[in-house]
């Protein structure tokens, strides 16, 4: 999800730790450590040249053909299969791009605007000092905390917008008639920002945290820079969080008023909003513990996740909305009340999960977890450096129960948000179904990174939680 997901049906590269295992002149990889030198030419040019470009190409198309689903084909995945087989499927990619004009003056005051004000709140809006974990290399990343105030003046001016435009005959909702011009046009300005990253890590990099693979491919797509900044402007929380999830919030209320506009007032699409807009709400409340996941972590900026965060977000984690413009489902009090509450419960669950870790670390142990003193294993591990630190691994609570039992709440709520579509369509449950299986994967990438990281400790603590996810299953 906005975790933590945003990750689309993009490739990450192949090394047991999610990192490429291209070497630069010290002889390390591109991230300082030793990769895999067995590939051989052919594995090495599968999974760091013919892979990128592949997802670079299909990518872009694959979201348009998800807003022409939605939009031209009755939200009907078959329909628009049969059409791009009758056309043949370079024809028919030529026929849905023909439906949308790239840089039309709307999209780009849209875009461009919204960006502009986004970056300006990044900037001004005060909040507190926050620090991401330190990195091999011994850098700390450090945040201004002001996510949540952010997100509540955007959602807050969205709605004084929106009056203020129905005041004079207008309507936000203008969004949801061009939406095909403005991901068209979203796509296409995202590659030339990702080139300018790419070309800025290579030239003027902000950190430590920076390096080359010696494929310009590979380097445009994973990216250059694990951390860059311009003029002190954190590229990847923009990208991820000031853009990104706070679009995805901005648009399923702007698809919920234009089903408003359309049909008056449809229970479903209302359900649906109020589970997405309460994950976010809790995503950017808990925004400083999202600088520790993956995402900030271990991705770079690049094609892989700045694009996905400008683009892919708000394009595929939207697509329930953007069906349920066109399908309005009368669902009943009963069943509404049933959905939302069981989905308001996963969310609750899933962030006392977070909370749990994050008590626990901050008091260094000395806190109660369901009544009790927790237990914990302090791992220790070396930087490259040499420096030895501590992290303390906690096996109680929600964590004791499986090693990333929060995922499971995560994937119920996105049902829960996607299951007011009812089961006509497989389209309004790709998110669902693509979680489904990133996360899973996850698990894996996850017990992978933290095994190098913490070797014997991260042994013992799976010896104490023996399931990554479901216990007795998974």
């Amino acid at each position: 999800m906005a975790s933590k997901g945003k990750e689309g049906a993009r490739q990450r590269p192949m090394s047991s730790n999610g990192k490429s295992p291209k070497k630069v002149a010290n002889g390390k990889s591109l991230h300082g450590e030793t990769g895999n030198e067995n590939g051989g030419f052919l594995y090495n040019f599968f999974n760091y040249t013919l892979s990128p470009l592949l997802l670079m190409a299909i990518m872009p198309n694959f979201v348009m053909l998800i807003w022409y689903t939605a939009v031209h084909c009755d939200g009907s995945y078959v329909l628009m299969i049969q059409r791009l087989i009758e056309n043949g499927p370079v024809a028919g990619m030529a026929k849905v791009w023909s439906l949308v004009n790239i840089g039309t003056p709307l999209s780009l005051y849209v875009i461009g605007g919204f960006a502009l004000f986004t970056l300006i709140l990044q900037v001004i809006v005060p909040g507190p000092r926050a620090e991401g974990p330190i990195t091999p290399k011994g850098h700390i990343p450090v945040y201004k905390d002001n996510g949540f105030s952010c997100y509540v003046i955007s959602i807050v001016a969205f709605a004084a917008l929106t009056y203020y435009l129905k005041q004079h005959g207008m309507s936000t909702t203008v969004v949801y008639d061009h939406f095909g011009d403005i991901l068209a046009t979203l796509n296409v300005g995202s590659f030339i920002f990702c080139i300018f990253l790419y070309l800025k890590g290579r030239i003027a990099p902000s950190s430590v945290e920076h390096g080359s693979s010696g494929n310009p491919i590979f380097d445009y797509y994973w990216g250059t820079e694990l951390y860059p900044r311009i003029l002190g402007v954190d590229i990847k929380v923009f990208t991820n969080c000031r853009f990104g999830l706070t679009v995805w919030a901005l648009l399923v209320v702007t698809f919920a008023v234009k089903s408003y506009e359309m049909y008056g007032f449809v229970d479903s699409i209302w359900v649906s909003t109020v589970l997405q807009m309460a994950y976010l709400t809790k995503f950017f409340w808990w925004e400083s513990g999202y600088m520790r996941t993956i995402d900030i972590m271990v991705d770079r900026a690049g094609f892989y996740i700045c694009w996905g965060c400008l683009v892919y977000v708000p394009s595929f984690y939207t697509a329930v909305s953007l069906f349920l413009v066109n399908h309005p489902v009368r669902l009943g009090t009963i069943l509404s009340l049933v959905i939302l509450g069981a989905g308001l419960c996963s969310i609750t669950i899933n962030y006392i999960a977070d909370w749990q870790k994050q008590i626990v670390r901050s008091t260094d142990g000395n806190c109660l977890i369901w009544g009790k003193k927790p237990e914990v294993i302090r791992a220790k591990y070396e930087l490259e450096n040499g420096e030895t630190k501590q992290s303390l691994l906690l096996v109680s609570g929600w964590w004791g129960v499986a090693r990333h039992f929060h995922y499971v709440p995560e994937l119920a709520l996105t049902f829960f948000w996607t299951v007011p579509a009812l089961f006509t369509h497989i389209m309004p449950f790709s998110y669902f179904i693509f979680l489904s299986i990133l996360l899973t994967h996850r698990t894996f990438r996850d017990d992978q990174k933290c095994s190098k990281k913490y070797t014997t400790y991260w042994k013992e603590y799976c010896s104490k939680v023996p399931y990554k996810m479901v216990p007795g299953i998974f």
